[in-house]
């Protein structure tokens, strides 16, 4: 997505090779405009595949996978990185290691909103080592749900988490294809 390119090139900071700060129009601020667009792009590609539903992982994945859920007209449900105090009895959790936080999480998700007639494309920001999206992939599993795909903005295509992916049957779209960074410079992959 060339809109989706050209904010990283003119907003995104390349820390170093492994971290991309996307924080003036994704995660910090965040343009509604482009996370619009972003919607219509993943709503676009992932049409007619029998979805019924649109997850994501708090926090800077929201925005997108609302955007995709509005354009789909479909419900979005948000996959939790803290534990409900008032839902323990009915969550499906899983444990996550962040590559970007380097810590790991408990991912959990009610069973009051997911169910195995549910067919659930994943929205997220990045996909770097696949970690999260595995994680998101096997909460949704616990229910009996189906995965339809996954939908990043951003890939770092230097990283393993495509590969992940496809070696579980996953199809990941990913608008934004890093082949390289370093500080200060990004190139694309497509």
């Amino acid at each position: 997505m060339k809109e989706l390119q050209n904010r990283i090139m003119i907003e995104g900071v390349a820390v170093n090779s492994e971290i991309l700060k996307v924080d003036s129009f994704v995660n910090h601020q965040v343009d509604p405009a482009l996370m619009l667009h972003v919607g219509q792009e993943f709503a676009e590609h992932f049409k007619n595949r029998g979805i019924t539903k649109i997850a994501t992982i708090e926090s800077s994945g929201i925005a997108p996978a609302l955007m995709t859920a509005q354009c789909m007209q479909l419900p979005l449900i948000i996959l939790k990185k803290q534990p409900s105090k008032v839902l323990n009895d009915s969550l499906y959790q899983t444990q996550v290691t962040s590559f970007t936080k380097e810590m790991s999480y408990e991912l959990s998700v009610s069973s009051k909103y997911i169910s195995e007639n549910d067919h659930v494309l994943i929205i997220d920001d990045f996909l770097a080592n696949g970690e999260a999206a595995t994680g998101a992939i096997r909460l949704l599993r616990k229910a009996h749900a189906t995965v339809a795909g996954i939908g990043v903005l951003i890939e770092k295509t230097f990283q393993p988490g495509r590969e992940k992916l496809a070696a579980q049957g996953i199809e990941v779209c990913a608008l934004a294809r890093i082949r390289h960074m370093e500080a200060g410079h990004i190139t694309f992959a497509d």
